[in-house]
């Protein structure tokens, strides 16, 4: 019989508490200067200098956990940790040569804060530092000297906040400088790359167009012959019956068939001439959705639109715009009839957008189908590339041409449980 495995041992969550780092150990080293100098035997003096130590270590965990009050809570402790240590190193401890531990504050202010917020906290740590004035004026004479000293002691506060402070504000300038110039720099590479996958795929287009064309007019003038030649066959073996009609019936809506498909072809092909007219785009979005359920009366799909108020109404040829938001429509009611279930949700939405300084039309075609697989989400818009069984893969071709030739953008956004499409028209 084998022993039981072994409990897991628990994890101690204050290892986590502590990050040591070589300024971490200088810090504990100068601290324990101070506690090895007079006054040695002060107990007090002692166990706050451990507590600054303790606290200087936790801090940054404490900025990370409240970054909203950590800040103030840091100033504040130690504010009070310095103020208690003057008071248990000196007889008087306005008089005490342990004042410049109020630097600590001021420093620590001047490096979390911005200048005005340091100029407060630095007048908060000078009253807790001259707090200890009015006790000792009880005993002694405040003279002329003791003004200046005071004086000059509270002002090498407020010095060494500002000088700490320009010194933290400018480099956080520059670090917000860097940053967005790196964030300019990605997005000016994430543009170019997108500039270069399209222009890509406009060769693509180019010269997958051209070969279509050709084939196509290729094409027809043999099926023009095959289609009067089956029609003719099929009025000769009308009288007769049989097979032989029912084979001419099938040439005739097979040449049909391929003959839609040359027509499709020379679309794609075909150099597009717009019309450009200022166009309603949610006419034109209710006018495609239409035919898109005049074509699945029986599907269970349903729509809904989410037209923004005080569309912009760009120049557009109204048909071509109108053909390319059909494609999309009928693209979704395609993927969702096919899935589990024959059924599901169309959002359209439309508003008003910007991209690239110019303003326009952003509209999303939402499905809730099975979506579109990794693999083929970057030639989803080539020609001939489809997911379908039956289909042939010219329909998104087709509207990535329709806006690419009106100077828009259609792109296919992350996966989120099924299928999005944007289309970008500048107005």
């Amino acid at each position: 019989m084998s022993a039981p495995d072994a409990a897991p041992k628990p994890r101690l969550r204050w290892r986590g508490l502590l990050r040591w780092t070589w300024m971490d150990l200088l810090w504990l080293v100068f601290l324990g200067g101070l506690a090895a100098l007079p006054p040695v035997t002060e107990i007090h003096k002692q166990l706050i200098l451990a507590a600054f130590a303790l606290f200087q270590l936790c801090e940054q965990r404490l900025l990370q956990a409240a970054p909203r009050r950590g800040p103030a809570a840091a100033v504040l402790v130690k504010i009070g940790l310095a103020t208690l240590l003057i008071a248990h190193t000196g007889k008087l401890a306005i008089n005490s040569a342990y004042y410049p531990i109020f630097y600590i504050p001021v420093v620590t202010a001047a490096m979390l804060f911005g200048p005005w917020e340091t100029i407060g906290w630095t007048v908060a740590a000078s009253a807790a530092y001259l707090s200890y004035l009015w006790p000792a004026l009880h005993f002694y004479t405040l003279d002329e000297s003791g003004v200046e000293e005071l004086t000059l002691r509270v002002f090498f506060f407020f010095l060494l906040a500002m000088i700490i402070n320009r010194f933290v504000t400018e480099t956080r300038r520059q670090r917000d400088l860097y940053r967005q110039t790196a964030e300019s720099l990605a997005e000016s590479n994430r543009q170019l790359r997108q500039a270069q996958a399209e222009a890509r795929r406009a060769e693509r287009l180019a010269a997958l167009g051209q070969l279509s064309a050709g084939l196509a007019h290729e094409i027809r003038n043999p099926l023009a012959v095959i289609k009067g030649s089956a029609e003719m066959l099929e009025r000769e073996a009308a009288g007769a019956g049989g097979v032989a009609a029912e084979l001419a019936g099938f040439i005739s809506s097979e040449v049909n068939r391929v003959n839609q498909l040359v027509a499709r072809f020379l679309d794609f092909a075909r150099p597009l001439r717009l019309e450009r007219q200022p166009a309603a785009v949610p006419e034109m979005l209710d006018q495609a959705l239409q035919e898109t359920r005049e074509r699945w009366p029986a599907s269970r799909i349903d729509v809904e639109r989410r037209y923004a108020a005080a569309l912009p109404s760009p120049p557009l040829d109204a048909t071509l715009c109108e053909r390319a938001f059909a494609n999309l429509a009928a693209n979704a009611y395609e993927a969702m009839d096919a899935g589990a279930g024959g059924g599901g949700t169309l959002t359209v939405s439309a508003q008003p957008a910007e991209e690239a300084g110019r303003p326009g039309v952003r509209i999303e075609f939402r499905d809730t189908g099975p979506g579109v697989p990794q693999p083929m989400r970057e030639q989803i818009f080539n020609p001939f590339v489809t997911t379908k069984a039956s289909g042939v893969g010219l329909g998104l071709a087709i509207v990535a041409k329709i806006v690419d030739q009106h100077g828009g953008q259609v792109r296919l956004l992350p996966d989120a449980g099924g299928a999005a499409f944007e289309v970008f028209l500048p107005a």
